[in-house]
């Protein structure tokens, strides 16, 4: 079975941002995993390509995980936040992705 191709324009469209919080570098050092906001339509295929083009790493494994947007108050109006997807890519062993590379130069 041949891996899939996609066009450049479409994965530069998946990732979204690297979402950095107390949970995500947690899991960054334990599992050796980083974690992407992703567009709502990203696949699992998709995402890991996405991630070896733009990083030059090499990925392992992509868990994704549908995140509902929370119900928010404003005043007597409800409202609610836009669902979004997030993607655990865990790296094979050795590889990196630094995102503070570069700033100081």
């Amino acid at each position: 079975m041949t891996a899939p191709t996609y066009s450049a324009e479409r994965l530069l469209q998946i990732l979204l941002a690297p979402q950095i919080s107390e949970k995500s570098t947690y899991v960054a050092d334990k599992f050796d995993q980083v974690i992407f906001k992703v567009a709502r339509d990203a696949t699992k295929p998709e995402v890991k390509a996405a991630v070896e083009m733009l990083f030059k790493v090499e990925v392992e494994s992509v868990q994704i995980s549908n995140v509902k947007g929370k119900t928010k108050r404003f005043g007597r109006f409800m409202g609610r936040r836009d669902h979004w997807k997030k993607a655990y890519v865990s790296l094979k062993p050795g590889q990196e992705i630094d995102f503070a590379a570069g700033e100081n130069k």
